[in-house]
C-alpha cells in the first residue's frame, strides 16, 4: 500500500487518530486496487479546513469553491500500472479533505465523519491511481463498486445506498 504522510492543518476532531484511520482506508483499496500495492508508492493526506481546500480548487481547478476532498496525481495511470516493485519511491500524489464539508456532508447522510472521511480517502486514493468518475457511466460504477468494497472490508456501509 502507499506509504501515507499526514498533515493535520485544521480542527479535525483530535479524538480521532486521523493518521491511522488514513492507513486503515490506504491498506483495504490497496487490497482490491492491486496497483496502489506497491510499496514504492507514497502519498500525502491533508487534513485541512474549507479555506484553504477552496484556495486549492481555485488555483488548481478554477472553481471558487471548498469540495469535500482533492486529488492530484503525480503519476499516469499507464506509468503507474508499469511500475516494478524495485526501484526509488514513487510520488502517487496528494489528496487534501475540507473539514467543514466532510463535516455537513456526513450529517447529512446520517454517517459518522470518521466514516465519510475513510470513504473519501479511499475515492481520493482511486482518483490517484487513475480512476475517474466523470469519465463514463461505466467508470462511474467500476470506481463505486472498489469503493464499496474497500469500505465493506472496513466494516463501514455502502455510501451510495442504491446498489
Amino acid at each position: 500500500m502507499p506509504q501515507l504522510e499526514i498533515s493535520i492543518e485544521a480542527s479535525w476532531p483530535p479524538e480521532t487518530d486521523w493518521e491511522a484511520l488514513a492507513g486503515r482506508a490506504a491498506d483495504a483499496v490497496a487490497r482490491l486496487a492491486v496497483e496502489l500495492a506497491n510499496n514504492r508508492l507514497s502519498a500525502s493526506v491533508l487534513f485541512a479546513d474549507d479555506a484553504e481546500v477552496q484556495d486549492l480548487n481555485r488555483e488548481w481547478r478554477g472553481k471558487d469553491k471548498p469540495t469535500n476532498v482533492l486529488s492530484f496525481p503525480m503519476l499516469e495511470r499507464e506509468d503507474l500500472l508499469d511500475l516494478d516493485d524495485d526501484g526509488p519511491p514513487e510520488l502517487l500524489g496528494d489528496i487534501a479533505l475540507a473539514l467543514e464539508t466532510c463535516a455537513r456532508e456526513a450529517a447529512d447522510k446520517g454517517v459518522t465523519l470518521e466514516a465519510h472521511t475513510t470513504h473519501l480517502i479511499i475515492h481520493g486514493l482511486l482518483h490517484l491511481a487513475g480512476l475517474d468518475h466523470e469519465i463514463s457511466p461505466e467508470d462511474a460504477r467500476a470506481m463505486e463498486a472498489l469503493e464499496i468494497k474497500a469500505l465493506a472490508l472496513l466494516g463501514i456501509a455502502d455510501p451510495y445506498g442504491d446498489h
